[in-house]
Order: C-alpha cells, then sequence, then structure tokens
C-alpha cells in the first residue's frame, strides 16, 4: 500500500515519509475554494497557493505586485476548500527579504488567518536571517532556488538557471544552506535536470521540482497550465492535460447563440 493512500492529512512529516521510501509528492497551486476543493477530492497531496496568483488571476505580467492581504485572501479561500492536502503558502515580493522581523510578522499572518501548514521563500542564503527568523518561531518553510520569479528582473528573463558551473555550485550551496537551517523541503525552479537530481540525492528533505525533471521527490505546476486556460503560455515543462481554453471559448459561444435566439432559457427553464 502506497504511503499516499494512507494519509489522512498530509504534513512535513508525510513529505519525510514519501521521500524516505521513494514515492513522489504531487503539488499544484490553487487559488480559489472550487479548484481547491475539486484538486483535494482527487487526492493531490499538496496545494500551493503561489504569488502566480498575480499572474493568472490578477493579469499582470510579474508576480510582484501580489500583497500580502492579497495572497492571505486568496489562501483563506483555498484553505476552505482543503481536508486532506497540505496548504502552503507563499511569501510576496517584499515582506521577507531584507527585514527578519517582517519576514516573521508576514509569515505569522499568513498561518493565523489563512489555516495554512507552510510558507514559502524564494533565495537562499540572502535570506538566511529571515527564514531562521521564521523557523524559530515553529513555522515550517520551503525554500525556492533556481528560477525565482521575485527576481525577474534581476535575472532580466525567464531563461534557464544554473547551466554554468558558479551558478550550479551556488545553487547546491544554498539548498544544503536551506536544510541546515531547517527548511522541510526545497523548489527546485527550471534548472537542468541532472543538477536537480544531484541536489536531491545530497539533501535529506524533499525536492519539488518545476521544470527540473523527473528525479526530484515531487513535481509542483501551475494549475491553469495543466487544465490548458491560457492559450498563449506554454512553458516547455508544463504538460497540457486537457484544453479548457478552447472549451470554454465554445461553451460561452453557445450560450451567447441561444440567448440571442430565445433557445435560452426555454419552457423547462422557466417558472
Amino acid at each position: 500500500m502506497s504511503i499516499h493512500s494512507e494519509i489522512k492529512k498530509v504534513t512535513t512529516s508525510s513529505f519525510k515519509k514519501m521521500k524516505a521510501t521513494g514515492e513522489k509528492i504531487s503539488m499544484l497551486t490553487a487559488y480559489d475554494y472550487t479548484i481547491a476543493k475539486l484538486a483535494d477530492e482527487a487526492g493531490l497531496d499538496a496545494i500551493l497557493v503561489g504569488d502566480s496568483a498575480a499572474n493568472v488571476m490578477a493579469g499582470y505580467e510579474t508576480t510582484l505586485p501580489i500583497t500580502l492581504d492579497q495572497m492571505i485572501y486568496h489562501a483563506q479561500c483555498v484553505s476552505r476548500g482543503i481536508k486532506r492536502a497540505m496548504l502552503i503558502v507563499d511569501l510576496p515580493f517584499g515582506t521577507y527579504q531584507s527585514d527578519p522581523m517582517q519576514a516573521y510578522r508576514s509569515a505569522v499572518r499568513i498561518m493565523k488567518e489563512t489555516g495554512a501548514a507552510a510558507i514559502k521563500m524564494e533565495g537562499g542564503i540572502e535570506i538566511k536571517d529571515s527564514i531562521e527568523a521564521i523557523v524559530k518561531a515553529g513555522i515550517p518553510v520551503m525554500g525556492h532556488l533556481g528560477l525565482t520569479p521575485q527576481s525577474i528582473h534581476h535575472f532580466g528573463s525567464f531563461k534557464l538557471r544554473a547551466k554554468e558551473n558558479e551558478e550550479a555550485d551556488k545553487l547546491i550551496a544554498d539548498a544544503k544552506l536551506l536544510e541546515d537551517i531547517g527548511c522541510f523541503s526545497v523548489t527546485l525552479e527550471k534548472i537542468p535536470a541532472l543538477l536537480a537530481e544531484k541536489v536531491t540525492k545530497e539533501l535529506q528533505i524533499a525536492t519539488i521540482g518545476i521544470g527540473a525533471g523527473n528525479l526530484t521527490d515531487g513535481q509542483v505546476l501551475v494549475i491553469h497550465d495543466i487544465l490548458g486556460l491560457n492559450k498563449n503560455f506554454k512553458p516547455k515543462f508544463a504538460r497540457k492535460y486537457i484544453n479548457l481554453h478552447e472549451q470554454i471559448v465554445e461553451v460561452v459561444s453557445q450560450y451567447i447563440k441561444d440567448v440571442k435566439s430565445q433557445e435560452f432559457p426555454n419552457k423547462d427553464e422557466s417558472f
């Protein structure tokens, strides 16, 4: 019997157990009650309320504009739909990078106001003090290395990270640091698969990949991508399981025709 079928509520201990036994961790983003409820019913291990809400929910080009209050709102909505999955929430840009006390207060707000089980933070040694302040408060932290979207203006593009030795070596060192200071897991985004495999083998904590090959301890994707809701965004690593963009446009088009022709509502749909 798999660990997946045994777990009634996924926790940080579940992540450790799944890594130890080689069972892959499944994770997706969600931003609202309805989608979260469906994903949880399907048996997803973890749900991330990502700051990608800035892109897919609010229409911003980057994740930078979303606020802590907005992240808390989305997390509250998602929390109400979850029974089994572990709820992880991104700390948004500007709430933790330079001030450990601000980071602590931001994380406490998320935990108190949303029912989250953990928070996620982007960066390595640069945010060491902020992570330590949060971990010391008993709040689980998932790290995030590789392509860190909150630093997109520093990188200048969304291209593959850590291809060169210097950046790869820093990523490995940062991953080990995150483990040493108490992170329970780390997301590895858009890095070479061989590097992700190396990091995964060298860490005792679970790695979650996104565009990092299939030898990490688990995978995460933005749910809008696997549902095919955005036809103009087609990252190589995001498999489209269904084309809801096309189906929704067809359904709404048919509704418009039915309204215009007075086919809707019919007698059975009227009082």
